[in-house]
């Protein structure tokens, strides 16, 4: 009997040793960076060229990526409904994002902040918590997320210096072809704004902003 229990520990060890090596993930998080990214978005996905960045950008400063799912809550209902259906995309988009970061070896505190706007749900997220850096999506031709009018208030209202990335057409439709909600995968040539690179972006600077920062790994208000 004991040694039956002991080849069933055995073969469980091995087991997760064996699905520990295959999916890439590491046993250890990596430790907390001293400076904060917040990538925000919304809608039914994140442009893999704009997370491939920030991954990037925050890999090269040894920094915290916080990608934040804006969700946004009809006039109809409370500010603190449940909203089921929206958090059944949210999650599932965040632990792609979170799993694609680890999987680079960056630090992830994910979120969901509510509001009944992008822009309402940025102000909120501001009031309780600090950014370094700020790496938004821009807005594309019908796809859902940011739209130009939220860009515009982000530009003029961010707290900290602020890059909005925009990807090529060409990168674009290179992303759609392996992209899904359920599963992304580990970045392999990210993009960075640069004057030379295929993606062009826009950053403004300004001072900095304080507030409480949640403790939650993903905080819904």
């Amino acid at each position: 009997m004991i040694a039956a229990v002991i080849a069933l520990a055995g073969l469980a060890v091995g087991l997760a040793t064996a699905l520990v090596a295959r999916s890439g993930f590491r046993l250890r998080r990596p430790r907390a960076g001293a400076t904060r990214i917040l990538v925000p978005f919304t809608g039914a996905n994140l442009d893999p060229t704009v997370l491939d960045a920030a991954i990037r950008l925050a890999h090269a400063e040894s920094a915290t990526l916080v990608p934040a799912y804006l969700l946004l809550v009809p006039l109809r209902y409370a500010e603190d409904s449940p909203l089921r259906d929206e958090m059944a995309v949210a999650l599932p988009l965040l632990e792609a994002v979170e799993h694609a970061a680890l999987r680079a070896g960056v630090p992830v505190d994910a979120r969901i902040e509510k509001g009944r706007s992008p822009t309402h749900a940025l102000r909120r997220l501001w009031e309780i918590e600090q950014f370094d850096r700020i790496l938004a999506p821009a807005p594309t031709n019908g796809r859902s997320g940011l739209s130009l009018k939220d860009v515009t208030w982000l530009l003029a209202n961010s707290p900290t210096e602020t890059i909005v990335l925009k990807p090529t057409p060409e990168q674009r439709a290179v992303a759609r072809q392996s992209t899904s909600p359920a599963s992304h995968p580990a970045p392999t040539s990210p993009a960075l704004p640069s004057s030379a690179g295929a993606a062009s972006a826009h950053a403004v600077g300004s001072g900095t902003h304080s507030g409480a920062r949640a403790q939650s790994p993903v905080g819904v208000d």
